[in-house]
């Protein structure tokens, strides 16, 4: 496939836009961090660091001219143009579907990778095409255990997925974990190292960045694998315990009727105490005192059936409306 040649891709109109932006004169995309761990603030992303990437994710796939990729994410994001670049590096098939929660509404034969959000799961598996399926990237958003045990007890289904991990500044996912398994595992040409107080450190030759110190806290097993614990920023040292927000709410997610999630406060005597916010559901018509003492108890009784005694919420705060980005992350209190 030359530089120009797009016969083999059906694209949206974002597609469309992202191609000739793709195929001008400047050696960098413009994309946006997801903002869900602060402002959404502008990137420049080296085209020559997507082609990286792209490649990484197409060795692993074993993705070749041969393959199809689906793709019912959009071109807006960085998911999207991700998956543009992979069939053009591969010189394969893709055919983009507009954005809906019901992906794969169509038979377009064997598709070797398929790329989702949490919120499309939900939709797919009520497709009629899951067996034409061979690969499933989830990303955007945490996988809830529930929406993780789903994907992997749908009986008519013989794909693989996997959980991404990655941000905005290395172009896209740059290790992936096999739903039901703890760990994940670096793509080709990706290694980690941790930093003294567990924070992963990626490096990458290949990458104009080599090597990129991140925010998150990992258990290393080996320089390709680690098990993610929790954002460094989230992270609460409560009397001396280290508490992970994120690895709690897991625990949580699938018998909590709301939107919530955990964070420190200052504490007197522990320094930090961990909180729970949830959103409180009703409107102005609802009794929310009485909506809040019932769902109050309820959650007590959840917490403290589901989860270690360190690991117990101290105080409970029903919100109105908690703030998602544009993508559906949470944006965390700050």
């Amino acid at each position: 496939m030359s530089n120009h040649d797009i016969s083999r891709l059906t694209l949206t109109s974002e597609g469309l836009d992202f191609v000739r932006q793709w195929f001008d004169s400047n050696d960098y995309i413009i994309a946006h961090t997801s903002g869900s761990t602060g402002e959404p603030k502008e990137i420049r992303l080296s085209k020559h660091d997507m082609q990286v990437s792209a490649k990484a994710t197409n060795r692993f796939f074993n993705i070749t001219p041969s393959s199809l990729l689906v793709c019912p994410l959009s071109a807006t994001y960085i998911a999207g143009k991700m998956m543009i670049v992979r069939a053009l590096s591969a010189e394969c098939r893709l055919i983009m579907e507009p954005p809906s929660n019901h992906p794969l509404q169509s038979h377009y034969g064997k598709i070797d990778l398929l790329p989702i959000v949490p919120s499309q799961i939900d939709g797919l598996l009520k497709s009629d095409y899951l067996a034409d399926i061979q690969n499933i990237i989830i990303g955007g958003a945490p996988l809830s255990l529930a929406q993780e045990q789903l994907m992997i007890s749908t009986d008519a289904a013989k794909f693989r997925s996997f959980a991404t991990f990655g941000m905005t500044e290395t172009c896209s996912h740059v290790a992936l974990r096999p739903l039901g398994q703890p760990e994940y595992e670096a793509l080709p040409g990706i290694s980690f190292s941790t930093t003294a107080d567990s924070r992963l450190i990626i490096h990458a030759e290949d990458f104009s960045f080599k090597q990129l110190e991140t925010n998150d806290i990992v258990e290393l097993t080996d320089s390709n694998h680690f098990k993610w614990l929790g954002r460094a920023d989230n992270v609460v040292i409560s009397g001396g315990i280290k508490l992970f927000p994120e690895t709690i709410e897991r625990k949580l997610a699938e018998f909590i009727p709301l939107d919530f999630y955990l964070a420190g406060e200052p504490d007197e005597k522990w320094g930090q105490r961990l909180v729970m916010y949830a959103e409180l559901p009703g409107n102005e018509n609802t009794d929310n005192h009485s909506l809040q003492m019932m769902m109050a108890q309820t959650i007590k009784n959840i917490l403290h059936l589901r989860l270690d005694k360190f690991e117990i919420p101290k105080r409970l705060y029903f919100i109105n409306h908690l703030p998602h980005t544009a993508n559906g992350k949470l944006k965390r209190h700050q």
